[in-house]
């Protein structure tokens, strides 16, 4: 339980159907951090950066070096067998 509130709350890290939702609510010190996990056959490398020092709100997510618009980061999962490169940047 506290595995999962911990990846949830602070990491911000939630499955909503075949959607990746990526809200981040981080200390101000946290600079970047990683997670690797697998959605059926597909593999996710999630990188998330904190350049400015902030502790929530996402100026940038990328997909597979693609911009995804809007201001949450959800990110569509696949079930293709791939690796996928999801980017976010905080600030």
């Amino acid at each position: 339980m506290m595995y999962r509130a911990g990846l949830e709350r602070i990491l911000g890290f939630r499955r909503s159907a075949e959607t990746l939702i990526v809200d981040p609510c981080v200390p101000r010190e946290w600079r970047s951090f990683e997670i690797v996990f697998r959605h059926r056959s597909a593999r996710y490398e999630l990188a998330v950066e904190n350049p400015h020092g902030v502790s929530r709100g996402i100026a940038r997510t990328e997909l597979d070096g693609e911009v995804l618009r809007g201001e949450q980061a959800q990110i569509p999962l696949a079930d293709d067998g791939a690796t996928h490169r999801i980017r976010v940047v905080l600030g």
